[in-house]
């Protein structure tokens, strides 16, 4: 059974024109899916809709048979789905220790808040030597472990990461693919967007392609990595040309 599903999702900003194209996913429980594809194939955007940043224009999003198509941001944040941004959104002159606690924000016990915090810094160990500086004299790593670690604060059953490798070192980048690795084995459902396609799919277990705004494959994430049309996508040949090499 879904835990997550999109039902052919339109989706688009303000009055332009649509970047979700009549798109349909099924996420399954303790899954972990990369999601690749060029720039502006609605990988992004997939996930504000996920999480409520974005309402569909048509179609439905169910997370165990609710409907979150008009619910607000905490509220899907409060049914169990983390979101880490690509920007990673922390609060620059806040600590580290600070913008934990921000991510326990919805929590109404300290007691809690403390004990789930503790939970991220046994798992993040710099994090806790961290713990005082202000986020913006963090690494770029650092920076990125602090925006999971601030998700993982309210201990969500799905959390979605958009492009955590980007802008980090190749041996830091590889560091970060662990963690997804790690939340998985947790028995998270990890939803990964991300440009590096060999690292993503080396992480997960499911792949998914996205072009002109729909699901245009997918399958176990070792099958897309070695198909010779990965390759094609990602040569830039034309647009019209991309469509047809998927059916």
């Amino acid at each position: 059974m879904a835990l997550l599903e999109l039902e052919n999702v339109t989706a688009g900003y303000g009055h332009g024109p649509d970047i979700l194209q009549d798109l349909s996913l099924t996420i399954e429980a303790g899954r972990s899916y990369c999601i690749i594809g060029p720039n502006g194939a609605g990988k992004s955007t997939l996930m504000r809709v996920i999480c409520g940043l974005l309402h569909p224009r048509q179609g439905k999003v169910t997370y165990k048979g609710e409907v979150l198509n008009d619910m607000r941001t905490d509220e899907v944040l409060r049914r169990g789905i983390s979101f880490v941004p690509q920007d990673r959104s922390l609060f620059p002159d806040m600590t580290v220790m600070e913008n934990l606690r921000m991510g326990g924000f919805i929590l109404s016990s300290r007691k809690d808040l403390h004990n789930r915090v503790e939970q991220v810094l046994q798992t993040f160990t710099i994090l806790r030597e961290r713990s005082s500086q202000r986020a913006k004299t963090l690494s770029g790593g650092e920076q990125q472990m602090l925006a999971i670690g601030r998700a993982l604060v309210l201990n969500p059953e799905v959390i979605m990461l958009d492009e955590p490798s980007l802008g980090l070192a190749p041996k830091i980048a590889r560091q970060i693919f662990e963690i997804v690795r790690q939340l998985k084995d947790l028995g998270m459902t990890v939803i990964l967007v991300e440009q590096n396609a060999r690292m993503g799919l080396e992480s997960s277990d499911w792949g998914c392609v996205l072009d002109l705004g729909t699901n245009s494959f997918e399958g176990p994430a070792d099958t897309v990595l070695n198909d010779p049309r990965i390759q094609e996508l990602y040569l830039g040949k034309r647009r019209e040309s991309r469509r047809e090499s998927w059916k």
